[in-house]
């Protein structure tokens, strides 16, 4: 049963993933056989609200799909998941987002997106009244526009609601939008792009995680099979990786998000959900 006392809105992209598995990644020009392709249920919106439900908080999606085959994938996706798509909307004339995911031999991928109907996602949307009955939480990523995002956030805000930001993948963000993000979670790349210092282990990682914690009020900076580090005015730590066997890295850092903002909407202090985020992360790498 879900936790019917706290809630999470997960405004984000939905994409229907064509996975490819092939001995490398292919360089410019090259043609590589592959060994095998599914389809797969994806978009950092749609996976981060299908952790989050995992953990038995509630979740709400805003979104947006097409008029096609795409589109009833994805909702069959959410609502097997158990997210609520009552605020998934159908765009017209624009086919649903997509993705193409080519993974390597060591379990790494690389991905081309085209974001179609992510794009048509209304504002009007996010000033539904019974979207934020109950919220506690709200997660945002960057396969959007920075318009949503930045009503999202607004009324995330105006209810006193947290507002968490995956700033992935990374992009120039407004100084009005960063202003109303609380909880900033970042990967080695975005955190360089941000705060210009270089992660390359954990111990990086904590200095990008105190350097940006100058601007938001928590900061969490991933670093792969390394570990994560966590900083705020009051606290700094870090949280070292669990060795596995990686079979694949792909939704990887979703998996990571959902668990950890459902556990603190759960009221888990941030250690302790960082912990269990880890946890879940690892467990997703090696058991795809």
């Amino acid at each position: 049963m879900a936790n019917t006392t706290a809630a999470v809105v997960v405004v984000g992209s939905l994409h229907y993933d064509i996975f490819v598995e092939a001995p490398h990644r292919p360089a410019a020009g090259e043609t590589v056989t592959g060994m095998r392709w599914f389809p797969k249920f994806g978009g950092k919106g749609g996976n981060q609200a299908v952790a989050t439900a995992q953990q038995d908080v509630r979740t709400l999606m805003v979104s947006a799909v097409g008029n096609d085959g795409f589109a009833e994938f994805l909702l069959a996706g959410l609502q097997t998941g158990g997210v609520d798509t009552a605020h998934v909307s159908r765009a017209k004339d624009v086919g649903t987002g997509m993705s193409v995911a080519i993974s390597d031999a060591s379990g790494d991928y690389g991905a081309v997106i085209v974001s179609g109907s992510n794009l048509m996602i209304d504002p009007q949307q996010l000033e539904v009244p019974e979207l934020w009955d109950g919220s506690t939480h709200l997660i945002l990523q960057n396969e959007i526009r920075e318009e949503t995002n930045l009503v999202a956030a607004r009324a995330a805000r105006s209810r006193d609601v947290v507002v968490c930001l995956n700033a992935a993948p990374w992009r120039p963000m407004s100084d009005e939008f960063l202003s109303l993000v609380d909880i900033l979670v970042v990967n080695a790349l975005e955190a360089e792009a941000m705060c210009g210092v270089d992660v390359n282990d954990l111990e990086t990682a904590q200095k990008a995680a105190a350097a940006l914690s100058q601007r938001f009020a928590y900061v969490v900076v991933t670093a792969g099979g390394d570990g994560v580090a966590f900083a705020s005015d009051a606290n700094k730590f870090a949280v070292p990786g669990e060795k596995v066997e990686v079979i694949s890295t792909h939704g990887a850092g979703d998996c990571f998000i959902g668990t950890l903002v459902a556990r603190l909407a759960a009221g888990d202090e941030f250690s302790r959900a960082l912990e269990l985020a880890n946890r879940a992360a690892a467990r997703h790498v090696s058991t795809y």
